[in-house]
């Protein structure tokens, strides 16, 4: 039998372009047990031998690295103890169709050779096979290929010299990945846990993830916004092109135009100046800088720019796209990758002239050992590529040939000119020679032509003042973003891209129409608040000193070990810190999202509440509290403490009705005590607010909780609440209504968006009393009869056209005024928002239309641009307004038609002509 040696790459394209370079196309292909992974098979002489060689490929990392099952649960594990606890790695479960072919192809090899791509990932997926085909097979002779681009003179290059396996690379990733886990699972657990109770109305279902890099990210953002808001524009004042630019006071620059006017129309050239130019070509290009032009010019995000050149690479059209190299070795055949471009209708012409005078590339100065810049190899003709796809690829084969072609050449003229005592200048510019410019359309230099002047010559010149305003800092691009964390050394060429969709997913930062970064109220709340704490999460400082310490120990001067235990310390510490300040965590989104859960309620003029409570026990009391509503009999179900000193609510009709939520951590639990505030998302329900004092915080929570029982899912998760079922017994309600039957009352719509049904209490101290609950006791819903009139709450409807809009941009609830007084039973319209996420609006029903459609006109009209949301929750926005009005905007009138608006040249502020052909523009 003969050799048999079993190859891999890290993607499946790859495999099979390997395969088919070093086969010639005359291979058999297999099925393995991953339908996406096929096997590649043909005979083969490597070394002077004859071989069987097998390809076959992953799909990124095998493995997971996880906590064992005992700290995966949020709710059992204090969170401090994430920073230590058993790590293990796992097969991911979808990889394991990929598992059993390596394992079943190792068995049958001789030799195993890696060939996943070349960079510290790579190594580490690398790394990841050998241990699963060693598994199957521990005499496997393990050897390493080395390449950086799919073709056969770089394939038949690493046959050739094959390596060992770079273990130093794969401990770098090894150490980063549990860094992250460790201190991602246990910020995200207390960030999550503890926001999530604080600011349930906004924050109740988001996952508010942390991350080393993430947060850096976040804070760049963050730090140019602040800018953006601070910046006072301030007015300048200058005279057209004087020596020195801007004045800022406009009666100093009233005397010098007052000066250059004693003597009007003369001026005098002192000086011409005229020399060669030129515009640098561009330097060979590198991933970051693809990742920052492609997001400029193309306006293609980065994580898509990485996808698309991922897909040229392993298709064979470029080389690999991760590389922080900025210059081609000597070695590289730049005029064999020119003569491939020459076919194109395109850039084919440009490609020639290029052989013609010999590729001469501007080199840069950085380079990684490891992989050249990135540029074509192999030519796509017109209709082979089509989309984004060929957009990526027409800017990597047109930055290619202009790096490598000659810079454009032009001439600039300066001229001086004294108009009574003061300085003017102009500049000319006469391109010669485009160059480079005829193929990268991506940058423009263009001639700006001044007549010939000649030093002492006297001519005619009008000296006119213009006005400006400073302009604020802009919000940051993906680009400007991209170069910051590049600068910084926030993640990697390989994870720019990662790292900024993941705070765009999390709503920390969003998008402006302009596509400029604009930071969410959450990512605002988090990065005020961990700077109040004293925590420079938000800073790159401590992230950037990791990435080093990675470096060394990919050149071994650090091991893996050492750089954890330093930087799991440093975390733990921040941890302790943070978790001992929490609130000023909370203090800092109070700002943003408002007052908590435990301090939202809000007054409101004759505004009572719609429903009436039951009658509490003050805190402190002991017994047994009531805290809702019990859905099976209509009784109080209470707050009690059973013989065993467990806690649990029940309810009060025992034994006749059994109801009960259990809370299996109830021995976290030191005490407890209902309040006078009811719950704002079960009004109709009667249920109030309980106060728990909790023994310890390792979960996040508050040492003091205000929470409902009934429809707090932070509660619930934490506490181990454990909710009754969803179905009733049966025999101690009556339906009066069945889904299908008419129904003789208007019936609510339950949380199914199904109408409920009407039922009657059949004992207990509300016994004969109406209520509507979930016709298929799917859902919770509950509302007494007697306060669901229609009257008393609804949506505002008004025969007019305008609907009455709150604050928040909602159309308004129509309620009644149900308090003694003047005012009893006047409709009023007010937020239709849960009452403790209401705005402060208030209006009378009875109120004039007219008056209503001017609030609403008036509400509209204030003249500043709202950013787009990514996304919105419960009709919150999550993101501030970046466009404000000019101060001055309410003093500039109307563009009408009776009133046009003319165009003004943009040199003189004169109308009749443009800056173009301006008389002015030779001394500008």
């Amino acid at each position: 039998m003969a050799n048999v040696v079993l190859n891999v790459a890290e993607k499946n394209d790859a495999a099979k372009g390997i395969a088919q370079i070093l086969s010639r196309g005359h291979l058999n292909r297999k099925e393995g047990f991953s339908r996406f992974n096929k096997l590649y098979e043909f005979d083969y002489t490597l070394e002077g031998r004859q071989c069987r060689m097998v390809f076959s490929s992953v799909s990124g990392h095998l493995m997971n690295l996880d906590y064992t099952s005992a700290y995966r649960n949020w709710q059992s594990v204090p969170i401090d103890q994430l920073f230590d606890a058993p790590l293990h790695k796992e097969c991911n479960p979808d990889m394991k169709p990929i598992l059993r072919t390596l394992k079943s192809e190792a068995a049958k090899a001789k030799a195993l050779i890696i060939w996943t791509d070349c960079d510290r990932e790579g190594e580490n997926i690398g790394f990841e096979i050998i241990e699963v085909c060693k598994q199957a097979n521990p005499r496997l002779d393990v050897r390493r290929a080395v390449f950086s681009e799919i073709t056969r003179a770089s394939v038949l290059r690493a046959l050739a010299n094959l390596a060992e396996p770079n273990k130093r690379l794969s401990d770098a990733v090894d150490c980063r990945m549990e860094l992250d886990l460790r201190t991602g699972a246990a910020f995200t657990r207390f960030q999550t846990l503890r926001l999530r109770q604080v600011f349930a109305h906004h924050l109740q279902d988001k996952l508010i993830s942390y991350g080393s890099c993430q947060f850096p990210t976040l804070g760049f953002v963050v730090e140019r916004y602040k800018q953006n808001q601070a910046f006072v524009r301030e007015p300048f004042w200058k005279l057209v092109a004087i020596d020195g630019g801007r004045i800022f006071d406009k009666d100093v620059c009233e005397l010098f135009l007052a000066l250059c006017q004693e003597q009007p129309g003369t001026a005098k050239v002192k000086d011409v100046v005229g020399k060669p130019t030129t515009k640098l070509r561009p330097l060979p290009l590198e991933t970051v800088e693809m990742e920052k032009l492609i997001s400029q010019k193309l306006r293609i995000s980065a994580k898509e720019t990485m996808s698309l050149a991922e897909k040229l690479y392993t298709q064979g059209y470029i080389s690999y796209p991760r590389t922080e190299t900025n210059c081609f070795a000597k070695e590289i055949n730049l005029v064999e990758l020119v003569q491939i471009q020459t076919a194109d209708s395109q850039w084919g012409d440009f490609a020639q002239r290029v052989l013609e005078s010999g590729p001469n590339p501007r080199n840069g100065k950085k380079n990684d050992q490891a992989h050249p810049p990135i540029h074509p190899i192999r030519y796509a003709a017109p209709q082979e590529l089509i989309g984004n796809l060929k957009r990526v690829y027409d800017f990597i084969v047109r930055h290619f040939l202009a790096c490598v072609s000659k810079n454009a050449e032009g001439f600039q003229t300066t001229v001086a000119i004294d108009v009574n005592g003061e300085i003017f200048r102009a500049s000319g510019l006469r391109v010669i020679a485009r160059n480079y410019l005829d193929v990268y359309p991506y940058e423009t230099w263009n001639s700006k032509e001044i007549p010939a002047y000649n030093v002492n010559e006297v001519f005619n010149v009008d000296v006119r003042m213009s006005e400006g305003v400073t302009s604020p800092p802009p919000l940051l691009s993906e680009a400007e973003l991209i170069g910051l964390m590049e600068k910084c050394g926030i993640g990697t060429d390989a994870t720019h891209a990662e790292h900024i969709e993941t705070i765009k997913k999390r709503l920390y930062v969003g998008l402006t129409e302009e596509n400029r970064f604009l930071p969410g109220y959450l990512g605002l709340g988090l990065v005020d608040g961990y700077e109040s704490i004293g925590c420079d999460m938000s800073k790159p400082n401590l992230r950037a000193e990791f990435e080093a310490e990675l470096k060394k120990i990919c050149d071994g001067v650090q091991t893996k070990e050492s750089v954890l235990r330093i930087f799991r310390q440093k975390y733990k510490e921040l941890y302790d810190k943070v978790v001992q300040s929490a609130e000023r965590l909370d203090a800092a989104l109070m700002a943003y999202f408002g007052p908590t859960d435990s301090a939202s309620e809000r007054s409101a003029p004759d505004n009572p509440p719609a429903t009436s409570q039951p009658q509490l026990r003050p805190f402190g009391s002991s017994g047994a509290v009531n805290c809702t509503v019990c859905t099976s009999c209509g009784s109080f179900m209470q707050l009690k403490t059973a013989r065993s000193g467990r806690i649990f609510v029940g309810c009060s009709g025992y034994p006749t009705c059994k109801e009960a939520i259990w809370i299996r951590q109830s021995d976290l639990i030191s005490s407890y005590a209902t309040t006078n505030e009811q719950c704002p998302r079960c009004v109709d329900r009667a249920s109030v607010l309980v106060e728990l004092r909790l023994k310890n915080n390792s979960f996040g929570l508050p040492p003091v909780l205000k929470t409902c029982f009934t429809c707090s899912s932070m509660v619930t998760v934490s506490l181990g609440v454990q909710l009754p079922s969803m179905a009733s017994s049966g025999s101690l309600m009556q339906i009066q209504n069945p889904v299908n039957a008419p129904q003789t009352v208007d019936s609510p719509l339950c949380h199914c968006a199904q109408p409920s049904a009407m039922r009657t209490c059949r004992n207990g101290a509300n016994a004969g009393r109406d209520y509507f609950a979930c016709a298929t006791s799917s859902c919770r819903f509950f509302s007494w009869k007697d306060l669901n009139s229609p009257a008393t709450s609804q949506r505002a409807t008004r025969t007019d056209s305008n609907p009455v809009m709150c604050n928040c941009g909602l159309e308004c609830s129509l309620l009644t005024v149900r308090k003694e007084g003047p005012n009893k039973g006047r409709n009023f319209y007010s937020c239709s928002k849960a009452p403790s996420e209401r705005c402060r609006f208030f209006l009378w029903a009875d109120i004039s239309g007219d008056f209503i459609r001017e609030a609403a006109a008036d509400a509209g009209s204030s003249g500043a641009r709202i950013s787009i949301a990514p996304a919105a929750t419960a009709g919150f926005n999550f993101f501030p307004s970046v466009v404000r009005p000019s101060p001055s905007s309410a003093k500039r009138p109307k563009t009408t038609a009776a009133n046009p608006k003319r165009r003004k040249c943009g040199i003189c502020r004169q109308e009749g002509h443009t800056a173009k052909t301006c008389p002015q523009k030779a001394v500008a």
